[in-house]
């Protein structure tokens, strides 16, 4: 039994992907973007979807959902409890530490809110894969629209615990410019220099980023990186709690 994932760009600069379980058949799609897209890109893999993890309620996440119940009739649609009024239609309502079952893979849930109030990751522990959605993204962490900031932080603190092979898919095509924000923040980071030209160097060739992995965004994403010395001096607030460091970084970035 082999676990595979399968990676699509869909509407502008989303990401769909798909996890499939080769002995039972069983195969979970991330989020539905665009359901038309999700469909073709499971069919076009020979797979059929029998699983649906949502992560949030924007409909950039969840505007597919419809399509790819009529694509695949049986289909089991899992989202976060916390927002089930918002997504409507839930088969299974999950909170922190649930485990979704499908076949031989197992996800485990992890609550990360900031981007969304409710916002949940999907962590596949056995494998050292999770979908962070909008949550974590490859140099970047999504805007923080519903809570404060320092339940975002509270949220990537969760993820940056991972072990360090993990790989990490998220929701957006979005390290290209999360580079060039980051480099503001730590301009004599030479990891982050070395990765900002290889990332650079695969959209030119029209290639993704992701995914990423826990120690790798350690080592280069400022939003990760807020107790670092030298990162709090870089934005002025040198010994600050980390959480105020990394809301400073995220009004930034925000602006930037």
């Amino acid at each position: 039994m082999t676990t595979h994932v399968f990676q699509f760009p869909c509407l502008k600069d989303n990401y769909g992907a798909l996890i499939h379980d080769s002995g039972s058949g069983r195969t979970a799609a991330i989020d539905a973007p665009d359901g038309e897209a999700v469909a073709a890109a499971a069919k076009g893999q020979g797979w059929r979807l029998t699983d649906l993890l949502i992560t949030h309620h924007h409909a950039d996440h969840t505007q597919g959902i419809a399509a790819v119940r009529q694509a695949f009739p049986g289909l089991r649609v899992v989202g976060p409890a916390n927002e089930a009024a918002r997504i409507g239609g839930l088969d299974l309502e999950v909170r922190e530490d649930d485990f979704v079952t499908m076949g031989a893979m197992t996800a485990r849930v992890i609550e990360t809110p900031g981007h969304t109030a409710g916002e949940i990751s999907y962590v596949f522990d056995e494998d050292e894969i999770a979908f962070t959605g909008d949550t974590l993204f490859s140099l970047g962490c999504g805007r923080v629209f519903e809570t404060p900031m320092a339940v975002m932080w509270n949220s990537l603190v969760k993820l940056a615990s991972l072990p360090g092979e993990t790989q990490v898919y998220c929701g957006h095509e979005y390290t290209e410019s999360n580079a060039r924000f980051a480099l503001t923040i730590e301009p004599g980071n030479a990891d982050l220099v070395a990765r900002a030209e290889a990332v650079k160097a695969l959209r030119a060739q029209g290639r993704p980023t992701l995914p990423t992995t826990i120690a790798l965004e350690l080592a280069t994403n400022p939003f990760l990186r807020a107790e670092i010395p030298a990162v709090q001096k870089a934005v002025g607030l040198a010994g600050a709690d980390p959480a105020q460091v990394f809301a400073e970084i995220r009004r930034r970035k925000d602006s930037f």
